[in-house]
């Protein structure tokens, strides 16, 4: 587990919408590539009602969005415990720097390039992602990165997938871009959640076992 940590303080191209994230003085911007594009929110619009009683990112609650439209609106209090909430569950995420060794095509599947990647561990991790048909191969080599780090490995066409490049589209899903961590950063520094001040008293991050994309899916836009 890294010690080092990185601020958070904005998505150039992909904007967080949570009202902890933006109401937050929150340190060194995460860049993307540059696109002409306007890009859909990395985390999904906030919705205290929808998020009430959601401890952390580790449950699948059954969402019924029909429902909560006509909802009644949550006090201050209500906003603000729930805005504690997300980022303490956000908090649980492991998203570190990384760097990639090397890219190729994985043999197998078409549409996936298969990444050498640094995340400030003894070996580095091999990561697939399914990004063919949206950038260049080119452009991976070399690239720093944004990590999300504790996914259980996944075996994608005979090749195990130890975690995930985070990256934003637009709302077509037809142009996608990696998320770029800071200069001056270095592979396994972790990216946290909320102040300068916040740094040091992050909590340590949710088990492999207790995260999957599908338990992300009502927050980021994987």
């Amino acid at each position: 587990m890294v010690a080092a940590t990185v601020g958070l303080r904005g998505l150039s191209l992909c904007t967080l919408s949570l009202p902890i994230l933006r109401s937050a003085k929150i340190k060194l911007p995460i860049h993307s590539f540059p696109t002409s594009r306007s890009l859909k929110p990395l985390f999904s619009p906030y919705n205290p009602t929808i998020l009430r009683g959601f401890p952390s990112f580790c449950a699948s609650p059954d969402v019924n969005v029909e429902a909560t439209a006509t909802a009644p609106p949550a006090t201050e209090a209500e906003n603000s415990q729930s805005a504690d909430d997300i980022k303490n569950a956000a908090n649980l995420l492991d998203i570190r720097v990384g760097r990639i060794i090397k890219a190729w095509r994985h043999e197998e599947a078409d549409s996936l390039y298969v990444e050498e990647v640094d995340v400030g561990e003894p070996e580095p991790r091999i990561i697939c992602s399914g990004l063919v048909k949206y950038m260049p191969l080119d452009l991976l080599q070399d690239a720093k990165v944004v990590v999300l780090a504790n996914l259980k490995p996944r075996n994608m066409r005979g090749v195990k997938s130890c975690g995930m490049l985070m990256a934003a589209s637009d709302a077509s899903h037809e142009t996608v871009e990696l998320l770029m961590p800071p200069d001056g950063t270095i592979p396994g520094e972790r990216i946290w959640f909320g102040t300068e001040d916040d740094k040091d008293s992050q909590p340590e991050p949710a088990t492999p076992n207790q995260v999957s994309p599908a338990s992300l899916q009502s927050f980021l836009k994987l």
